[in-house]
C-alpha cells in the first residue's frame, strides 16, 4: 500500500484512545472490544458527532433441542473454548431441553475431558492460556462467582498452578439464567448449561440478555430452526454448527453488543457518504 494509508499507533485508551475518538479531523471510528470502552468511545464522539460502528462483547445462547443429533452438539458446543474462551461470539450460554439435559450434560463434560490444554505451540494443543494474569484473576473469580450462586461445577478445577495462565475447560450445570454466570460477559472457558421447556421458552430466555451478537440452534427441524432464527435477537446465528463466517455476509451485533457491520457490502456504508448535486443545465 502506498506510504500512510496505513498506520500502526500503539498506546492506552486514555492516551491513544481518546485522542482518536475526540479529534476533529477524523472522520470515522471503528472499535472492536469491550462494551464499556464501547460506550466510552461513543460518549467521546458526540462532541465531534464523528461516526462510529462498534463491535462488542456477547453472551451468545447455544439452544440444543431434544431432536438434535447430541454428539455432535456436544462436541461442536465446545466452540466456546476456542481460544481459551477469549472469543466476542463464543456461545457461552448453552441451553439445553429437559428432556435431554442430563444426557446433554454428560456428553459435554466427557468431549471437554477430551480436550488438550497446554503449549499452543505445540500443534497438538486445543486450549492454550489466557492473554493475562489480570484476566486469569477475572475468569477464576467468575468461576468462584458461580459456586456462590449454587451452580453445580461439573467440569474444571480452576487456574492451573504454576503453570501459567492456564484455566482448563469449565462447565457449570443447574445454572439459571439470572445468574451473573449466565449474564455478565467473561471471557473465559467457562460454559454455563441452562434447562429450557419449550421452543417459547428456548427463544424468551435466548433473548433475556443486554447482548445480541451471535447464537447457534441444534435441531433435525429446519422449519423450527428457521423460526427461531429469525426469533433470536443476534447479529449471526449458526444452524446445527459450530462457526461460520464469509467476507460476504455481514457481521456485528444487536443491542449492547453494538451496531454497523463488518464485512459485506453493508460495512461500505460506515465508510462512504452519500451526496445529492443538483446542476441547472
Amino acid at each position: 500500500m502506498p506510504e500512510g494509508v496505513v498506520n500502526i499507533i500503539t498506546g492506552f485508551g486514555p492516551g491513544a484512545g481518546s485522542a482518536i475518538t475526540e479529534h476533529p479531523d477524523i472522520d470515522k471510528v471503528a472499535f472492536t472490544g469491550s462494551t464499556e470502552v464501547g460506550k466510552l468511545i461513543l460518549q467521546a464522539s458526540a462532541g465531534n458527532l464523528k461516526r462510529v460502528s462498534l463491535e462488542l462483547g456477547g453472551k451468545s445462547p447455544n439452544i440444543i433441542f431434544r431432536d438434535a443429533d447430541l454428539a455432535t452438539a456436544s462436541s461442536a458446543a465446545l466452540g466456546v473454548f476456542y481460544n481459551s474462551g477469549q472469543v466476542c461470539s463464543a456461545r457461552t450460554r448453552i441451553f439445553a431441553e429437559r428432556e435431554i439435559y442430563d444426557a446433554f450434560v454428560d456428553q459435554f463434560v466427557n468431549a471437554s475431558r477430551e480436550m488438550k490444554v497446554g503449549d499452543p505451540f505445540d500443534p497438538h494443543t486445543q486450549m492454550g492460556p489466557l492473554v493475562s494474569k489480570e484476566q486469569l484473576e477475572r475468569v477464576a473469580h467468575y468461576i468462584d462467582v458461580g459456586k456462590q450462586e449454587g451452580a453445580s461445577l461439573v467440569a474444571g478445577s480452576g487456574p492451573a498452578p504454576n503453570k501459567g495462565y492456564f484455566v482448563g475447560p469449565t462447565i457449570f450445570a443447574g445454572v439459571d439464567n439470572r445468574m451473573r454466570i449466565a449474564r455478565e460477559e467473561i471471557f473465559g472457558p467457562v460454559a454455563a448449561i441452562i434447562p429450557f421447556k419449550d421452543e417459547n421458552d428456548a427463544v424468551f430466555q435466548g433473548n433475556d440478555t443486554i447482548y445480541g451478537l451471535a447464537a447457534s440452534v441444534w435441531t433435525r427441524d429446519l422449519s423450527r430452526a428457521h423460526r427461531v432464527a429469525r426469533a433470536i435477537k443476534a447479529g449471526t446465528v449458526l444452524i446445527n454448527c459450530q462457526s461460520g463466517s464469509d467476507v460476504i455476509a455481514p457481521f456485528g451485533g444487536y443491542k449492547q453488543s453494538g451496531f454497523g457491520r463488518e464485512l459485506g457490502v453493508h460495512s461500505l456504508e460506515l465508510y462512504t457518504q452519500i451526496k445529492s448535486v443538483y446542476c441547472k443545465l
